[in-house]
């Protein structure tokens, strides 16, 4: 499985370019109400996880205790450990704004669909890798915005972290619920329709990464900034990923894992969502005019893991088909 630059990649650099060039529709106050339609979007994102997902699949993967250690210790503690010594060694030189971005990337939680595919195609242990990416995104609906309300809490700054979690609970875990709950009903459909529904799902994030955006491009955010903050991104993301990366590969090695097992912990582990990491954003950040650059991390982030992450598995992957003959 290789990296392709396909057209949702392709949409989020179309979606920045529009912004850039005509922002006033999507920034705050524009006529498409993105204090509105934002929220609706994130309601829509999480109603088609919950509709999509289907928990009896998770069963199976249960029993590998080591990996969810593992995993979830990775995403909750290791990467937010790593935000917190870049905060501490980078305010020389890097902007605030951008600093936040950085440390939001590593509070996020992991992906569940690369990750999944990802494993999945390198031969791993698939349901390790789907109870632990799901998993995953429900204990960052907590701990996600935890870990910035610590943060800015220490740098002075106000965050209603009760407000944060219960837009989170209205917008993002509801909706989820419901969808799961509409399984009985709409699950034969969805699963019918699959395909569709994931183009509607891409497509929403597409709308807000444009209203993102949109708004920092007119509140004159990016001209304080230029590319200057495009290459520390890139650098910034590239050793986060590689240090992560190396670094669970090592201790599932250590710990006597299995070869699936220890695919799905990397795979896993060295993830960062943007599927939810974008319409978190807007529920956390709200009208934040620095919201683009917030989130350029996990979006420079998101096509380095995925491109990373299709060379690996296609180097396992044939590693393993050489050792069955």
């Amino acid at each position: 499985m290789g990296f392709k630059f396909d057209w949702f990649m392709k949409g989020m650099l179309i979606a920045v370019g529009l912004a850039a060039i005509w922002p006033e529709p999507g920034a705050h106050g524009g006529w498409l109400h993105p204090e509105l339609l934002n929220k609706i979007g994130v309601a829509l994102i999480f109603f088609l996880s919950g509709l999509s997902l289907s928990f009896a699949s998770l069963k199976s993967g249960t029993l590998q205790w080591k990996v969810h250690l593992l995993v979830q210790f990775t995403t909750f503690l290791v990467f937010p450990l790593i935000g917190l010594l870049l905060l501490h060694t980078t305010g020389g030189f890097m902007k605030a704004d951008l600093q936040l971005g950085f440390f939001y990337l590593c509070a996020l939680p992991s992906t569940v669909s690369s990750s999944v595919a990802l494993t999945a195609a390198a031969r791993g242990n698939v349901p390790a890798a789907l109870f632990n990416a799901t998993l995953s995104s429900l204990i960052g609906v907590v701990l996600t915005p935890a870990w910035l309300g610590f943060v800015l809490g220490k740098t002075g700054v106000e965050f209603p972290l009760a407000k944060v979690i219960l837009d989170l609970l209205i917008w993002l875990v509801l909706p989820l619920a419901l969808g799961q709950l509409s399984r009985p009903v709409l699950g034969n459909w969805a699963a019918k329709h699959k395909k569709r529904l994931s183009t509607v799902d891409r497509l929403t994030i597409l709308l807000l990464v444009y209203t993102s955006f949109a708004d920092s491009v007119a509140q004159g955010v990016w001209s304080h900034y230029g590319a200057g903050a495009l290459i520390e991104t890139v650098v910034g993301t590239a050793l986060i990923f590689g240090v992560v990366l190396l670094a669970v590969n090592a201790v599932a090695r250590a710990l006597g894992m299995a070869e699936p097992e220890r695919i799905a912990s990397v795979f896993c582990g060295s993830k960062k969502t943007l599927a939810s990491g974008v319409p978190m954003a807007q529920l956390i950040f709200g009208a934040n005019p620095a919201l683009g650059l917030i989130l350029l991390p996990i979006m420079i982030y998101h096509p380095l893991q995925l491109a990373v992450g299709g060379v690996l598995a296609q180097r396992w992957a044939a590693r393993e088909r050489a050792a069955a003959e």
